[in-house]
């Protein structure tokens, strides 16, 4: 089965001898450079993590509008967009300008957030809770009324005076991208979360941990979310296809660099922890070996075949040139052996 295939990058920096991004203008600028080269190199998107207070990539619109003035045809993403930090209404603008930029190829990932940085950063932000409401549930509401706004309806009563013409009706938020509201992803690390998005209409995203709700092996448990996914969407009878994407750090043993960097990871396994206190969660195993062992392994994937969009979690931080070689040995090496090519 023929998959798209994008990277997905924390944008990390730091003043460290080994890195090639050491202040955040470096992260931006080579992860522009690095949109630019997956493109050429025939890679299906770009995608990026969303962390605040935190030395990696924030507020992602900038960016996005950047790679989306420079290249033509990769989708252009983020894997997620913590809602509880948005201005539903401002990120609206905020995604119809960069969508229209790109020509209409973002694809927004957001979700309730992860752990973050700082407790309840949020609230640094401006934004509270309603009374009885978790953060949580915040996010989800934060979601729906961004959904509803990519509509395009008009909803605000125009001023009887206003400085410039106003068309009849009430007003929408401008500018408006059609089709943007189909390209809405979100960030599902439970079952339940994956079938509340489905009932919305929103595109899932899966990552490499999800909580663990059977003990069952990283990759058997999400592909049973994708299923349960899958059957909500046909269930809530949405007239288009819905897409899926995993995410996966996979590395091809080809030079000796790469054996250095990352042979030691394919030996490892999935592993169970916390990411929260009351929430023990599994995490998938990496994937690091010489092509022909990754194509045996890759296909006992369950969770990959499920998926019709796979993002290639990379290193960043070892700047753009060794970043496309990983990603092009993928390309050649691995991905015409799965028939993902």
């Amino acid at each position: 089965m023929t998959k798209k295939i994008g990277f997905l990058s924390f944008g990390h920096w730091s003043n460290h001898p080994s890195y090639q991004t050491r202040t955040a203008a470096d992260t931006l600028l080579q992860s522009i450079d690095l949109a630019v080269a997956a493109e050429e190199i025939g890679l299906d998107g770009a995608y990026f993590r969303v962390h605040h207070f935190a030395r990696q990539l924030a507020s992602p619109f900038p960016l996005l509008a950047a790679i989306g003035a420079k290249t033509s045809k990769i989708e252009i993403g983020t894997g997620v967009i913590d809602m509880r930090y948005e201005n539903p209404l401002y990120m609206v603008e905020d995604a119809g300008a960069a969508d229209l930029i790109s020509g209409g190829r973002l694809q927004l990932g957001i979700s309730r957030g992860s752990p973050e940085q700082v407790i309840e950063g949020w609230r640094y932000f401006g934004y509270d809770l309603a009374e009885g409401e978790t953060d949580a549930e915040m996010g989800r509401t934060k979601a729906l009324e961004f959904l509803a706004q990519l509509k395009g309806a008009g909803f605000a009563k125009p001023n009887p005076y206003p400085m410039f013409p106003n068309p009849p009706g009430l007003l929408r938020l401008e500018p408006h991208s059609e089709g943007l509201r189909d390209r809405i992803w979100w960030g599902a690390a439970s079952n339940a979360t994956a079938v509340w998005a489905a009932e919305q209409g929103m595109n899932l995203q899966s990552s490499t941990l999800k909580f663990d709700e059977s003990g069952k092996p990283f990759h058997i448990q999400q592909a049973e979310q994708i299923r349960l996914y899958k059957e909500a969407w046909k269930k809530a009878g949405h007239r288009r296809e819905p897409r899926v994407s995993v995410s996966r750090s996979i590395f091809a043993l080809i030079t000796d660099q790469d054996r250095y960097y990352f042979g030691q990871q394919g030996k490892g396994a999935d592993s169970f922890g916390y990411i929260e206190a009351d929430k023990r969660a599994v995490f998938g195993k990496s994937y690091a070996a010489e092509p022909d062992q990754l194509i045996k392994e890759l296909a006992l994937d369950e969770a990959i075949q499920e998926a019709d969009t796979l993002l290639l979690t990379i290193p960043n931080t070892l700047g753009v040139d060794y970043n496309i070689h990983v990603l092009s040995a993928i390309l050649e090496h691995v991905a015409p052996g799965l028939g993902w090519r």
